[in-house]
């Protein structure tokens, strides 16, 4: 697993979020896809990494599922819920916070 891969997955739920906040609703692998245009191809999500996320951000209450057939195949289309709305804002705060700090920190001088 290579650097972005672990940083994507750490950051994953948070991803998944924003998404779906800026968007309303998505389906999984058109997450994977606007994960890969976003990044011009850098991030790339596995369907292996993505669906335990769904899940889990579903299980918490943050995530609501609607299955629609499109084109003669089922597709499960993912939405933010009242509290996916809160905890979207509340998680995208923290980790630009986060990366506020990441960034301080990797441009220190050293010390002469």
């Amino acid at each position: 697993m290579n650097s972005n891969q672990q940083l994507l997955k750490g950051s994953l739920s948070v991803i998944i979020l924003k998404l779906l906040e800026e968007q309303e609703r998505m389906y999984g692998y058109e997450i994977t896809q606007k994960v890969k245009a976003l990044t011009a191809g850098q991030m790339a999500i596995t369907e292996g990494a993505l669906y335990p996320a769904l899940h889990k951000l579903e299980a918490e209450g943050l995530l609501t599922t609607e299955t629609q057939v499109v084109e003669g195949r089922a597709r499960k289309y993912y939405s933010l819920t009242k509290d996916g709305h809160s905890e979207a804002v509340s998680r995208i705060s923290e980790l630009g916070i986060m990366l506020e700090n990441l960034q301080r920190l990797l441009t220190l001088k050293p010390a002469i």
